[in-house]
């Protein structure tokens, strides 16, 4: 099976897609369409049943914690388009965050340099899970799951297991200023998911990212890089949680090794729910950020209706797992058609080569 899959999707350039991308480009409008309906009918309900949702306070509280999510959604979309997974973002994101208040507060940093140490180190813990991923071999779930671990006890070791505050007054500023009205957090990162779909989608690296995930045998064989293509990946994926750390440093007023908790699930979500495939190769950006906004309609449900908190665990459970599904029929439906173009140009080489050796029955 799996050598019948790596032949379909190398057959794919020798076909020039065709029919199979017309039929994958009608399968990613119907899921974006599907999207975008579900996240209006949802806002439609929960305005009939809690008067406060529409209000702007709450509306600009469902996208302030939306923000967060979605600035690591956009390093994980990398890594998942490469076929990989990084499980470490929200402990990276706890780290930066004690990081950027205890080096300030504790050894004099100046604030910007603290910014960007706790920047790097994120880069750095990319740089190490894209390494162990390609170079040692270590399958990405375990390399990832262990940086989890270590990123998250080097924050308690740096924190002592306390939150470290006051946060520098630039953070806060940050937080609070807007533009024409708009909280500045919001533009910034609506800027990001343009930039990141401005790379995917125009440039030679973006190109790349999709080829190594979609085959990284048939991506090599065609001169790319795919080894340092993923390191890359995975450190988009440590920048951005590190942002993210960032982030959420100024929404609790204080640097917390214990934020994060549980992201990892919530980003993944986002991303699959966007409509990244988790074989990887396909997706697009834009539809990541449908999916940030959909899971932030149900955590926002979930505290407008006074659901208990622990159910929005069950909640992202489920809902990797029918887009998990999903993701697999998508699949097989593309491989469908794929198999049937095969077998239509296999055919008509059959004709071909039999009217040149029969030109009397052409």
């Amino acid at each position: 099976m799996n050598q019948e899959r790596q032949t379909l999707t190398q057959a794919v350039p020798v076909l020039g897609r065709g029919a199979t991308t017309r039929r994958l480009s009608l399968l990613d409008a119907i899921q974006d369409l599907g999207l975008l309906a579900v996240i209006v009918i949802g806002a439609v309900v929960l305005g009939l049943l809690s008067p406060v949702f529409f209000t702007r306070m709450n509306i600009e509280n469902l996208l302030y914690s939306s923000t967060i999510i979605a600035v690591v959604a956009i390093g994980q979309a990398f890594v998942v388009l490469v076929a990989g997974i990084d499980l470490s973002v929200g402990a990276v994101l706890a780290l930066s965050s004690v990081l950027c208040v205890g080096l300030p507060l504790k050894f004099g940093v100046p604030v910007g340099m603290a910014a960007l140490i706790s920047l790097a180190l994120g880069a750095l813990v990319g740089l190490v899970n894209g390494l162990a991923v390609t170079a040692i071999r270590i399958p990405a779930l375990i390399a990832t799951l262990a940086m989890m671990s270590i990123a998250r006890g080097i924050a308690y070791i740096f924190s002592d297991g306390r939150n470290i505050a006051p946060v520098p007054d630039v953070y806060l500023d940050i937080q609070a200023a807007r533009v024409f009205g708009i909280p500045v957090v919001i533009v910034l990162v609506l800027a990001l998911f343009v930039v990141a779909h401005f790379v995917l989608s125009r440039t030679r690296f973006g190109r790349s990212i999709y080829a190594t995930g979609g085959n990284a045998v048939a991506a090599r064989l065609a001169g790319i890089r795919t080894n340092r293509v993923v390191v890359l990946a995975y450190v988009i994926s440590g920048i951005a949680a590190a942002l993210g750390g960032l982030m959420i440093t100024a929404r609790l007023e204080a640097g917390a090794a214990t934020a994060g908790f549980g992201y990892e699930l919530t980003v993944i979500s986002a991303v699959v729910i966007g409509g990244v495939s988790l074989f990887g190769g396909e997706g697009k950006m834009g539809a990541v950020l449908l999916g940030v906004l959909l899971l932030g309609l149900v955590q926002n449900a979930i505290n407008l209706l006074n659901v208990p908190a622990n159910y929005d665990y069950v909640v992202s459970g489920a809902v990797i797992a029918i887009a998990a599904s999903l993701d697999v029929y998508r699949r097989r439906y593309v491989e469908a058609g794929l198999k049937k173009r095969l077998l239509v140009n296999k055919k008509a080489s059959e004709q071909e080569r039999d009217n040149r050796q029969n030109p009397e029955h052409a």
